[in-house]
């Protein structure tokens, strides 16, 4: 019987052993466009080239944010931010302020601010991190009246000081008179978000009390007022220097207005100014009587979101729901606690840890539902129409004043207060403006016309005045000329 055969086939060839790099290569399909066939990015190369922005290499890129969108506006906001640290400070210490502006052109368009206060000042270990870190701070988490609330402002305006001109910050802090002075040149890490110290080897300088000190501070250029105009000695402080790109002018909008508008909110503070032409200024205070003290109260129901409830709830997981209610949230007790329980169908027994998302729900629904008081309003704390009207007399002439103070009250939660004053007549008599001060105003000028001009620089000059001005001298109100 004859034997059928197939014929063998071949051994197929060994395929060349791959990486693993075609591997994954084959496992991405190149995208291209249609038009030119040029590689474009995949998800990969995308995911490879994310990565975490630091807070403040945002407001790096996006100062306007912060008000540093203008050389004017980021002269203005830097004397703003450290002045309202100033009086923070100094109110929260119980200490009458004194406040020293000192603001002198370093180089055309760059201008060195030194602002100083006679506060409890700053521990060493907290001075960099205060003044070169952003969302830095003490008062973010605290439900009470403030100038500052989120820890940004000071240390932005570092930071665009460094970025303008590349200049460090410089901090000078004293606690008490026999105590060093803890002296600090930083800049912020952008990227990191956190502080650089520059001097002595990276942990700052400590400068002695006496002459020792006082020939350190000479020899490294250390400003520090050591007497105020009274002849009394300035022993406790801040003092912080920020050489930034800015524009100085006066009139409307200027660090000059600012200051005496901050005089009349604050009369129980003194104000030294001066000004980049060596004029010096002092806005007495008009009042000796710190404002009362403002008190911490806890959040109010009203004044949450389901979010924050949510987040709550999660922070105290061992309380039940009577204990998380009545110890989280202002003006509730056990009984209003119980009511707003009833209300959501949850038991006042039930543990924080086990309300899901459905129960919170129902929980923040039944909070505005049930009704609960108000919170106290001691958290803020009205200037009062007395200090007000002594703020007035001291800054702005007048033959009438008035003022009026509300009282206190709630929207959505929080407290708030509306006052308002009012001073009538008694203009300064009128002056002539010589040829040469007129051009220089025009070139410290923002206003983009002369009506414009006319009417921010001048005080007392209405539109119908500088229609007089521009017919008399025949000029139609064409943009300002800038030498």
């Amino acid at each position: 019987m004859a034997r059928s055969t197939k014929p063998r086939s071949p051994k197929p060839a060994r395929a060349p052993r791959r990486s693993a790099a075609d591997a994954v290569a084959e496992e991405q399909p190149v995208a291209t466009s249609a038009r030119s066939g040029k590689r474009r990015a995949t998800a990969q190369s995308m995911a490879a080239s994310q990565r975490d922005i630091s807070v403040s290499e945002f407001f790096a890129k996006n100062r306007h944010l912060l008000g540093f969108d203008s050389p004017r506006k980021a002269l203005l906001t830097t004397v703003k931010e450290a002045v309202d640290n100033a009086l923070d400070a100094c109110e929260e210490a119980g200490i009458l302020p004194e406040i020293w502006v000192h603001v002198e052109e370093s180089e055309s368009g760059r201008y060195r601010v030194g602002i100083q206060d006679n506060g409890p000042g700053i521990v060493s270990k907290q001075i960099p991190l205060i003044f070169g870190k952003l969302l830095y701070g003490s008062k973010f988490h605290r439900l009470r009246m403030s100038r500052g609330q989120q820890g940004i402002g000071i240390s932005a305006a570092g930071m665009y000081g460094v970025l303008t001109t590349g200049k460090p910050v410089k901090i000078i802090s004293k606690t008490a008179a026999r105590k060093p002075a803890h002296y600090y040149e930083l800049r912020i890490d952008t990227k990191l978000n956190k502080p650089e110290i520059l001097n002595g080897r990276g942990e700052g300088v400590d400068i002695p009390p006496g002459k020792a000190g006082d020939d350190l501070k000479k020899k490294h250029s250390i400003e520090w007022v050591e007497v105020n105009d009274l002849g009394e000695p300035v022993n406790h402080g801040t003092r912080v220097t920020i050489e930034l790109e800015a524009k100085y002018q006066r009139g409307r909008g200027s660090v000059e207005e600012y200051l005496e508008q901050t005089a009349i909110a604050n009369p129980h503070a003194r104000i030294t100014f001066t000004a980049p032409d060596g004029m010096s200024r002092s806005i007495d205070r008009a009042s000796d009587d710190l404002p009362p003290e403002p008190r911490e109260i806890k959040p109010h129901p009203y004044g949450i979101e389901l979010g924050r409830l949510v987040t709550m709830l999660q922070e105290h997981p061992k309380e039940t729901l009577a204990q998380f209610l009545t110890t989280s949230f202002s003006r509730v007790g056990s009984g209003v606690a119980r009511r707003i329980c009833e209300t959501a169908k949850l038991s006042t027994r039930a543990t924080a840890s086990k309300i899901g998302r459905g129960e919170a729900d129902a929980l923040y629904k039944a909070i505005q539902e049930t009704k609960i008081p108000p919170p106290a309003t001691d958290c803020v704390v009205p200037i009062g129409e007395q200090r007000l009207l002594a703020g007035l007399r001291q800054v702005v002439p007048g033959e009438f004043f008035v003022a009026a103070t509300r009282p206190p009250g709630v929207y959505r939660g929080n407290p708030f207060v509306i006052e308002a004053a009012l001073a009538y007549g008694g203009a300064p008599a009128a002056r002539k403006v010589t040829l040469e001060a007129l051009t220089e105003l025009a070139e410290q000028s923002d206003a983009r016309s002369l009506r414009q001009f006319l009417l921010t620089t001048f005080a007392g000059v209405g539109p119908e005045a500088v229609e007089k001005i521009l017919a008399a001298a025949k000029l139609a109100p064409a943009r300002v000329q800038r030498s």
